[in-house]
């Protein structure tokens, strides 16, 4: 008797295993969440901005893509139980958007007021757009991998990312402080989804985004700027 509830859970385990291996014969291709809304984000007191800081806004362009890879959409890859790699892209956005909406919403989070969606900048001060607000925060995404493997009895999901941050100054169109930042995130779980990939990705790059603001340099030089 005591071994029905033993056998049980591994008649479940065993059902579990035959249709994750199914279930990955019917993909060629994974799509999943990226955005980071910053919701949780815990704002350094230095950063919180005074009066003063608020009379200009900030522009974010849009990040440039500095991966060496063939299609800039691809993300990453699953690599199923027989082998298989499959690609995984963002569902919503490309990642160039997705990180530079995080960073607005951060800094929306923090207090500042942030204008909209901004044209892309190539990072070159002699290509420097002059925009609605004098600080521009542009920057680089130099790697970003996002990676399931689906294993037995766990999946393992993991994300890496490194940014490159650039504030600048739009109207003397000179760049002010320039950052590189690392993050990773990692989850063990039984089963597998897109949405769970997709929350390693998207934790990966909000790390980044507060890694980077957790420099008292950036939040001074940013400051700075606002009050010139």
């Amino acid at each position: 008797m005591r071994k029905k509830p033993l056998h049980l859970l591994l008649r479940v385990l065993f059902a579990l295993g035959i249709l994750g291996l199914c279930g990955c014969a019917a993909n060629s291709i994974y799509t999943v969440p990226i955005d980071y809304d910053a919701g949780d984000a815990v704002i350094p007191s230095y950063l919180e901005p005074s009066n003063r800081d608020l009379q200009s806004l900030i522009a974010v362009a849009e990040f440039t893509d500095k991966r060496q890879v063939d299609d800039p959409l691809v993300i990453g890859r699953v690599i199923e139980r027989n082998g298989l790699r499959v690609l995984v892209l963002p569902k919503t956005l490309p990642p160039t958007q997705a990180v530079s909406q995080g960073l607005r919403r951060y800094l929306r989070k923090a207090g500042y007021n942030v204008a909209g969606s901004t044209d892309p900048w190539d990072l070159q001060e002699r290509n420097l757009p002059q925009t609605v607000g004098r600080v521009l925060i542009g920057g680089s995404i130099d790697e970003l991998d996002v990676i399931c493997r689906r294993e037995w009895p766990t999946n393992a999901y993991s994300a890496k990312i490194r940014l490159t941050i650039y504030l600048a100054d739009s109207q003397t169109r000179a760049i002010l402080y320039r950052s590189t930042v690392e993050s990773m995130a990692s989850l063990e779980h039984v089963l597998f989804s897109e949405e769970r990939l997709g929350e390693q990705a998207a934790a990966a790059i909000g790390a980044a985004i507060e890694k980077l603001f957790e420099k008292r340099e950036l939040s001074q030089h940013l400051k700075d700027a606002l009050r010139r």
